[in-house]
């Protein structure tokens, strides 16, 4: 598509629009836009709000070195023609709060944003951020009318880091070293998989024991919840922009990552008609493959446990 950029005339690039100019959303604007692949929006409803740090970040440009274009609105024809439309808008998990309570206030804001994002952006895809995450995907599934690769959610990739984290903590090494996947719902009933999870390519199984193991795993399934009730009055941010950009990379730049995302499944893992995170690749069409590999017996029923918790949520939204 063909974007003006003031100083230089028209030129192609693409474009990547991020909805909610929360801590989340305006976080993960600051990690994309300094890799310079795609100018950016950044919109938010609250007036001045994402103007006023779209402002702050495009000024940066010079102490940084970037070049991208980022402009603040409230007015969605400034995201049209978008490529990619990151969604983080909507209410923040306070403590005491799960990802469940935020079922129906969410919806609703999720539906509006998706009903502008398609009016404007019918070419694009979505990558769903808000909570309670997996439902919130089936709900713009459903409402954009777009196919199961264009829509995805962001959850594997941020539950994978933590555990990855955590793992790389335990053993006193590089993260680098640390490969892990974590598959299900995003959210308590999450299937972290020792089993295939190496450290420099030896199983971990091989290398801590059960009842350490277990451990991570459960703090990997309450990772948002402990930072929730150490800041009190809002989530995380950090992690899950930086899991975005890498999601968003995959797709602008056609690399056809095997990432942990949240997809709609039609038969795989034995699911039919929901969103579940499970591996998948990603390029510039969007999820263009779920990969599928043997379960045991008991990550199977973990995993189908997960989905039946997301599946819950879909039914009270009739969204299925």
């Amino acid at each position: 598509m063909r974007v003006g950029i003031p100083g230089d005339g028209m030129r192609l690039t693409q474009k990547v629009t991020i909805v909610g100019a929360g801590n989340v959303g305006s976080t993960t604007a600051h990690c994309l836009v300094e890799r310079q692949n795609a100018d950016f929006v950044l919109l938010d409803v609250a007036t001045g709000v994402a103007k006023g740090k779209a402002l702050d970040m495009f000024q940066a440009g010079p102490v940084f070195g970037f070049d991208s274009r980022l402009v603040g609105t409230s007015d969605y024809r400034d995201t049209a023609d978008s490529d990619v439309v990151v969604i983080t808008a909507g209410f923040p998990r306070k403590p005491g709060m799960s990802r469940d309570d935020l079922l129906i206030a969410n919806a609703k804001v999720v539906q509006e944003v998706v009903e502008q994002v398609v009016k404007y952006s019918p070419g694009c895809i979505l990558i769903m951020v808000t909570n309670p995450l997996d439902a919130m995907a089936q709900l713009a599934l459903k409402v954009s009318g777009f196919p199961r690769s264009r829509v995805i959610g962001m959850a594997g990739v941020l539950d994978t880091a933590r555990f990855r984290r955590f793992l790389a903590d335990e053993l006193d090494v590089s993260v680098e070293d640390v490969t892990a996947f974590v598959l299900g719902g995003h959210g308590d009933e999450m299937v972290p998989l020792p089993r295939l999870s190496t450290v420099g390519g030896v199983p971990l199984t091989e290398l801590l024991p059960p009842e350490r193991i277990e451990a991570i795993v459960k703090r990997t399934r309450g990772g948002g919840g402990e930072i929730v009730d150490l800041l009190k009055t809002g989530s995380a941010y950090y992690a899950p922009a930086a899991s975005i950009a890498a999601m968003v990379d995959s797709i602008l730049l056609d690399k056809k990552r095997i990432l942990p995302c949240s997809a709609y499944l039609d038969g795989e893992y034995g699911i039919h008609d929901l969103f579940v995170g499970v591996p998948a690749k990603l390029g510039r069409k969007g999820m263009q493959q779920i990969m599928q590999f043997r379960l045991s017996p008991e990550e199977d029923a973990a995993l189908k446990k997960s989905a039946a918790a997301v599946r819950e949520l879909v039914e009270k939204l009739k969204v299925a």
